[in-house]
């Protein structure tokens, strides 16, 4: 028993259009988005990323050109970062006055650890290991959950304050 497969006359195209739509899409994300079209003697075409004999430079709208390849710098072959010159009117601020202001800084954020230490330290106390004492309102027992929830959040928070300032203290100079 022989079995055959017909398909619609509308498939093919249909496909190919999807095929295309695909292909289309992965050389859009690529960096230099540069797509090619090849016919081949047969007259078979493929849509790639690289220039081959036979092929022509598609221009597909909403494309970026790629950047220009940087040079490579330095005694192993890497580049090294470069910044731009400062325009001549930009503010320069003198190094004592730079250090004074680190200095300020630095007593501002620790004043601010202080504190959130202080409050750490008092939702802890006051959360008593997950069983704070109840309040007369809270008769209803899930809104007692609730309460130890929140304060369970404000520990969470508060510890990640502390965490972030002690970051932010380690980076000044």
């Amino acid at each position: 028993m022989e079995m055959t497969i017909t398909r619609p006359r509308f498939f093919a195209p249909r496909l190919a259009a999807a095929l295309l739509c695909g292909v289309m899409g992965q050389a859009e994300a690529r960096s230099d988005g540069s797509i090619f079209l090849c016919v081949d003697a047969n007259g078979k075409r493929e849509l790639t990323d690289t220039m081959k004999p036979g092929c022509r430079l598609l221009a597909v709208p909403g494309s970026i050109p790629a950047p220009a390849p940087r040079k490579a710098s330095g005694a192993a072959g890497g580049s090294t970062r470069t910044t731009a010159p400062a325009p001549a009117d930009f503010p320069k601020v003198e190094t004592s006055q730079q250090r004074v202001r680190d200095s300020e800084r630095r007593d501002i954020l620790n004043e601010e650890l202080r504190a959130e230490e202080r409050r750490l330290a008092e939702l802890r106390r006051e959360f008593n290991n997950g069983e704070p004492e109840r309040q007369g309102g809270e008769r209803n027992f899930a809104k007692y959950q609730e309460r130890v929830e929140q304060m369970r959040s404000s520990i969470k928070r508060g510890e990640a304050n502390i965490e972030a300032l002690n970051r932010e203290i380690s980076t000044i100079k």
